[in-house]
């Protein structure tokens, strides 16, 4: 079942065109890459899609509801919830609190979203900093606080904005299970990321955004051997 449907979405800025008559659909249960250069609207379309920006043209329905001009806590209210590319931890909070400041958004019992958010630090394994201060984390440990902190809004739809962005090889392998294992439990997800073996390895489909508009979109083998999205991003050597 369609999950997400994104409807000749545009985005304009004064007379810059950020987004350009975007369309595609995800499936319930999938994984959607979203690649292309710097400056393509990648994290346009995820501010589109999750409120943060209202398109100034097209559609997007979220389990057939029409979310078009939402703001995001509606958005989020509605199964949806999202990461950014720069971590935006409370950082004077403890890493509990940050997760239940999530939990929040679907319960008013301090003692409910505490159990889940430690049942959300679990999942990425660091219920052992619970009482430290977040801003003491290090940044592949902000980043799966960021992932614990949107998972305890008990979404159906994540969108990952370069989470991997900034680690090493070890701590990018640990995002990776991470969002597999997500996935095995039925989440939908969307992922911007610039790390393509990750991508390729993560993804069910892709979709290749060029200057603001859909370069392609495919299955991993088929974005490999596209020769414009080669042309344009990937070049001749990861082909």
């Amino acid at each position: 079942m369609t999950i997400l449907e994104l409807k000749n979405v545009s985005k304009f800025f004064g007379g810059l065109a950020a987004n350009t008559d975007i369309s595609f659909s995800l499936e319930e249960g999938k994984i959607i890459g979203l690649i292309g250069p710097n400056g393509a609207g990648k994290t346009t379309l995820f501010n589109c899609i999750t409120g943060f920006y209202p398109p100034s043209q097209g559609q997007i329905l979220f389990k057939k509801q029409n979310i078009t001009g939402l703001q995001p806590h509606q958005i989020c209210r509605l199964g949806m919830a999202r990461t950014w590319q720069k971590v935006r931890p409370l950082v004077k909070m403890s890493v509990l609190d940050n997760v239940m400041v999530g939990a929040l958004c679907r319960t008013n019992s301090l003692k409910i979203a505490r159990e889940i958010a430690m049942e959300q630090l679990k999942v990425v394994h660091i219920e052992h900093k619970t009482n430290m201060p977040a801003g003491g984390l290090p940044i592949g440990e902000r980043k799966r606080l960021e992932i614990a902190r949107i998972l305890a809004t008990n979404p159906e739809l994540l969108l990952l904005d370069e989470v991997m962005g900034g680690l090493n090889t070890s701590e990018s392998e640990e995002i990776i299970q991470l969002i597999l294992e997500t996935k095995s439990r039925g989440l939908t997800q969307m992922v911007i990321e610039h790390d393509m073996k990750a991508i390729m390895r993560i993804s069910d489909r892709i979709v290749v955004l060029n200057s603001g508009e859909k370069l392609a979109e495919g299955t991993p083998a088929e974005i490999a051997d596209n020769q414009e999205v080669i042309d344009a991003y990937l070049g001749e050597s990861h082909a």
